[in-house]
């Protein structure tokens, strides 16, 4: 059991020739956060700018140093808990005393402040995907026991790399892989699943400070209604709806499905929307004395007032003066780890299935001209282990009654 009476904390800075100093005695403001839907630590910082032996702190702490914060339980714990390079350098001249505040991120800030254009082909494993950004940007791994799923096409353009990043994470979530967090820690990038931390800290009425519970069905979408393309007249038809949790009555958001979109497809996106924003929001804050060892991505466990239970921290933030900190939480992910994956059906020349709609292509490669294709019955007649097979288009199919019209290569997921 950890005595917090005993933690303690350091302030190191390393200075451009590599020495370091410890400047905790001349320090005050000072604290680090994570937050929600950010992959940088950012940690900020008030020093008296004195004269020491080396010189006034404003000489020694420059833009771009390396600064540390260290945290000892006082027994067995004595380890690093964040790391920034100075971004703010700002000395303050006053009557009463000289400052230097500072805010430092780290090297994952050069990813939330960087754009690019990035395209993916279909197949692309996630773990490819995201080692090759971090090795573009030249951040070391540290560990990855991420999810390793085959994605579709992936395109971005212009597209902030930290949420390129994310959004990947979320798409293979969305397929089954784990639910992730990324983190800098000491100097390395680690990609690292929810629920991580060896120890789980708990959290009950003596040891809280304060608690929020929130709970809003605002801003929530139950039903998503997908319209075809306009008729020469004017009117759309309505070619699918798909219903999410309509408990707290309908809140529905219209679609329009593209020229070149099946029905599955747009139906796919419409579900997507409702898992998105088809659940209740739950905002919980606690506010707690400080373990400076709990990150973001942990689990903790909380029995105050209406929380009770475990739950993920998705953002932290740690006050060193107060010696206090704030976890915001998420109710645990029902897959808790990872989602169960449905089995995958397999399909072989012969057989008879129903095709969705959408488009038919004269050669299964990638370019082939396509033609819109009624839906209806048909039969395989060629698949991905022919000769012809180019992977974009890698089933042939051919029309068994008077509904369809399709007679040519389609595309993975248009037939069940």
């Amino acid at each position: 059991m950890i005595d917090l009476s005993k933690i303690d904390y350091r302030f190191v800075i390393m200075d451009e020739s590599g020495k370091q100093y410890n400047i905790k005695d001349f320090v005050e403001n000072l604290g680090w956060e994570q937050g929600d839907g950010e992959l940088s630590t950012r940690i900020s910082f008030t020093s008296k700018n004195e004269k020491s032996t080396k010189g006034l702190i404003s000489s020694i702490a420059k833009l771009g140093c390396l600064v540390g914060i260290f945290a000892t339980d006082g027994a067995k714990i004595n380890e690093e808990v964040a790391r920034g390079y100075i971004v703010d350098w700002k000395p303050t001249v006053s009557s009463d005393t000289d400052k230097l505040d500072g805010k430092c991120y780290d090297l994952l800030y050069n990813l939330q402040e960087s754009q690019d254009n990035i395209y993916y082909s279909a197949g692309t494993g996630t773990k490819t995907a995201i080692v090759q950004i971090f090795d573009n940007w030249e951040i070391p791994l540290g560990e990855y026991k991420g999810p390793n799923e085959s994605h579709g096409k992936l395109a971005y353009k212009s597209e902030s790399l930290s949420d390129v990043i994310l959004d990947i994470l979320d798409d293979a979530y969305k397929m089954g892989g784990t639910k992730c967090v990324v983190q800098d820690r000491k100097g390395k990038v680690y990609v690292l699943p929810f629920a991580n931390n060896k120890t789980v800290y708990h959290f009950a009425a003596e040891n809280t400070k304060q608690i929020s519970h929130k709970r809003s069905t605002a801003g929530m979408i139950t039903r998503v209604k997908i319209i075809g393309q306009e008729d020469d007249d004017g009117r759309s038809s309505v070619e699918a709806v798909v219903n999410g949790n309509t408990k707290f009555g309908v809140r529905q958001k219209i679609i329009t499905r593209g020229k070149d979109d099946s029905i599955e497809d747009a139906k796919s996106s419409g579900q997507e929307i409702i898992d998105d924003k088809g659940e209740i929001q739950e905002d919980i804050t606690v506010q707690a004395p400080d373990i400076p060892f709990i990150r973001k991505g942990d689990l903790v466990h909380v029995t105050v007032g209406s929380v009770s239970g475990y739950y993920y921290v998705i953002g932290i933030r740690h006050d060193v003066d107060s010696r206090q900190m704030t976890l915001d939480l998420h109710v645990p992910y029902k897959e808790y780890e990872k989602k169960a994956k449905p089995a995958a059906k397999s399909y072989k020349v012969g057989d008879v299935v129903n095709f969705h709609g959408g488009t038919h292509y004269v050669s299964s490669y990638s370019g082939s001209r396509g033609y819109n294709a009624r839906a209806g019955r048909a039969k395989i007649t060629l698949d991905p282990n022919c000769r012809n097979n180019g992977g974009a288009h890698p089933w042939h199919l051919i029309h068994t009654d008077g509904g369809s019209n399709v007679y040519g290569w389609v595309d993975k997921g248009t037939f069940d």
